[in-house]
């Protein structure tokens, strides 16, 4: 048996997590279940899987969480508030791997703590790695800590690899292992056919609706922009260490080949599955083993005359250039594209801007801001928060 905590829980992928827990009760225990704020579905979670641990990281609502708990006859679940003891329940002893789901920057401490453990982490926080990445690998190789990709398209091209370089990641060099590239496979959005000139009547409502997924709000909002690509493009080169030149991004609506590894022997491995985050999930929390899914939405052989695939046009999409941009500039520029972003969806889906203003807020910014790269987390949190800073008040005007 295997215990888990699992950093925001209440999200999409720590209830698709979940989900992978109910159906091997007999390999996986939940530790700790930790989230922000929501309580109703906190609770529900809680008489579900009946954790030892369940932290708020709002003290009213760990407060609310314990009167529901005592109230449905759990006594026995131990009620915590607030981040640092979010971070001791992501590093204590009795964990064997850390579910790393909370969205942006509030990830960044209590995924740390679990990596300074020497924990197995299931990595789905994405903004990690572009605040942080190579100080993350850095710790990783330091504390002995196994890292797994979640995200699908990472996910897939970690299944791709030589187990060498699986066991290497942040470290390795692609060229030496014979591969020339890797593809990042994207469905271009919701709005990928939609023509420019309509873009800035759309609202949250339409934006936080995926063709092909089921997520978050915010993490929608990311993909209708593409910032989201972005973002995994960031998440790719510190993770498999690959150069700008070794990363390609394709469009493919479909959203069921989700990576490939071009070799240079002429071999190219495509990962195909369908679009259910519980299938990368399953894999990350049984590697280096597979465990069996309650039965999904196969691909048909029909499937595969209807797929297709195409350049992107990084004009139609400025939020992916941006990322693309920042990351060639510095770690700093990343911290602050994200820190940005996060402000200006956050806004668009309060109705304070339009869509077609988010990459403009956050162009402003990567353009006001100059700071030196971070050092430590420290860091990265002082340019996260002057990146904030900057952006709300452009929001506001």
């Amino acid at each position: 048996m295997q215990s888990l905590t699992i950093l925001g829980s209440t999200g999409s992928i720590g209830k698709a997590t979940l989900s992978v827990i109910q159906q091997h009760t007999d390999k996986f225990f939940v530790y700790a279940l930790i989230a922000k704020n929501n309580v109703s579905v906190m609770t529900e979670q809680c008489i579900m899987v009946r954790p030892k641990f369940a932290c708020m990281i709002c003290e009213d609502s760990a407060k609310k969480l314990k009167k529901n708990l005592i109230t449905a006859g759990k006594h026995n679940i131990e009620v915590l508030s607030g981040s640092i003891n979010a971070c001791e329940l992501a590093a204590i002893d009795d964990v064997d791997m850390v579910m790393s789901a909370i969205v942006g920057i509030a990830g960044l401490k209590p995924t740390f703590s679990a990596l300074r453990a020497g924990k197995k982490i299931l990595l789905a926080n994405k903004e990690i790695l572009v605040t942080c990445g190579k100080l993350f690998m850095q710790e990783s190789r330091r504390y002995h800590s196994c890292i797994l990709p979640i995200d699908s398209e990472h996910n897939a091209i970690f299944q791709n690899l030589p187990v060498t370089c699986q066991k290497n990641l942040g470290h390795l060099s692609l060229s030496e292992y014979g591969i020339s590239r890797i593809v990042l496979t994207a469905s271009g959005g919701i709005f990928f056919k939609i023509p420019q000139e309509k873009l800035a009547t759309i609202t949250p409502e339409q934006a936080c609706v995926h063709p092909n997924w089921s997520m978050g709000r915010k993490i929608s909002v990311d993909s209708a922009t593409m910032m989201n690509k972005g973002l995994e493009y960031i998440e790719a080169r510190h993770l498999f260490n690959a150069a700008p030149h070794e990363i390609e991004i394709l469009l493919h609506p479909q959203s069921i080949v989700h990576a490939m590894v071009y070799y240079k022997d002429g071999n190219i491995l495509a990962h195909l599955a369908p679009p259910d985050m519980t299938i990368p999930i399953a894999y990350a929390m049984a590697y280096p083993n597979r465990i069996k899914l309650k039965p999904l939405s196969n691909i048909s052989v029909d499937c595969f005359n209807k797929l297709s695939f195409d350049q992107l046009d990084n004009q139609k999409y400025p939020c992916l250039q941006l990322a693309i941009d920042a990351d060639n500039c510095s770690q700093a520029a990343t911290i602050i594209l994200n820190a940005a972003n996060e402000v200006a969806v956050e806004a668009f889906l309060n109705r304070m801007i339009s869509f077609t203003a988010i990459p403009n807020i956050i162009r402003h910014v990567l353009d006001k801001i100059n700071l030196d790269d971070p050092n430590n987390i420290e860091d990265v949190l002082y340019i996260d928060q002057k990146a904030r800073e900057k952006a709300i008040s452009i929001c506001i005007e």
